[in-house]
């Protein structure tokens, strides 16, 4: 069976449900940094038994939250021995705005990754961008790096897009098949 492992900072609350979603395509563990930017021994055996590793923080002044990055920099003992080479890796963000620096964000991501010798998988989805598009189509933020999510700054946590959601849940869905076409060669 493949392992996915969804490690993420949530500010608000908004960020979960989009983990949530990815966890549910991919079939995986969800992993939340706490408040201090923490996470516990068992938490940190889920990321390295993991076959897969998707990570998650909402878009703050075009970059990861402070707790994302100091997990990232708390990861730099399994970059020392490159225990997550070749593991499988994705993204996802969301931010209050369509555009909001969302992508700074996924850049972020992905250069994590690579430095853990890491497999990056995009999207795979084609962008909800006809005249006929609905906001709640899939894909309408229109990413092909990782997933991206946006909600406005007043909405409450029940009120995410249902188009993200399923975005996200698809994208979860790819990086898991993605993940056991790697595991098995």
């Amino acid at each position: 069976m493949t392992k996915v492992a969804v490690v993420f900072h949530s500010g608000y609350g908004h960020t979960v449900k989009q983990a949530e979603a990815i966890a549910k395509g991919a079939n995986g563990t969800l992993v939340a940094i706490d408040a201090e930017g923490h996470l516990t021994d068992d938490q940190w055996n889920t990321l390295q038994s993991a076959d897969a590793i998707v990570f998650g923080s909402p878009t703050y002044m075009g970059s990861v939250t402070w707790q994302f990055k100091k997990f990232a920099d708390a990861s730099s003992k399994a970059w020392f021995t490159q225990s997550w080479k070749n593991k499988v890796f994705g993204g996802f963000t969301n931010s209050a705005t369509m555009n909001g620096d969302k992508h700074s964000t996924i850049h972020y991501f992905m250069t994590l990754a690579m430095q853990h010798s890491g497999i990056w998988v995009g999207t795979g989805l084609m962008p909800s961008n006809s005249k006929s598009a609905k906001r709640d189509d899939v894909n309408y933020v229109g990413s092909f790096a990782g997933a991206m999510m946006t909600t406005p700054s007043d909405a409450g946590v029940d009120e995410v897009n249902a188009g993200d959601l399923e975005t996200a849940r698809l994208y979860g869905e790819r990086i898991a098949q993605l993940a056991a076409q790697f595991k098995t060669q």
